[in-house]
């Protein structure tokens, strides 16, 4: 299975949520990155995330669309986020949505795995681009 590897950078903007209602442990958030690497690409997106009373405890989902080249071959692809953080253990999944790609990235799937080291953020991501009929 192909790999690619690099590096990103990220901002994130605090948003007002649908539902004012939703408590202060409730959050909503823009994402806009920019990946180096085998990954030449922006994205754009947004993030929920919830916290607890519990220190070390709390869950985000995120969608984003990342449009660039991997490995050369241009086009976009969505990737889904879902995260938990159990008392400071942490455990995330972020998969391309299938059918997602386009362009040269048409049949794309795979895995994205994040770490984040020194205030850098560090990608690897595992994929398979299916060939095109």
């Amino acid at each position: 299975m192909p790999q690619a590897t690099g590096t990103f950078e990220v901002k994130l903007a605090p948003q007002a949520l649908a539902n004012a209602d939703a408590g202060p442990l409730m959050g909503r958030l823009t994402i806009n990155k920019t990946f180096s690497g085998d990954l030449q690409a922006t994205s754009q997106g947004e993030m929920l995330s919830a916290g607890t009373a519990v220190k070390g405890s709390a869950g985000y989902v995120a969608i984003e669309r990342v449009t660039g080249t991997l490995h050369g071959k241009s086009g976009s692809f969505v990737l889904q986020h879902s995260g938990t953080m159990n008392r400071g253990a942490p455990q995330l999944t972020v998969s391309v949505v299938p059918d997602s790609g386009t362009d040269e990235l048409t049949g794309l799937s795979g895995t994205l795995g994040i770490q984040i080291a020194d205030g850098r953020h560090s990608y690897v991501m595992d994929y398979e681009l299916a060939p095109q009929a």
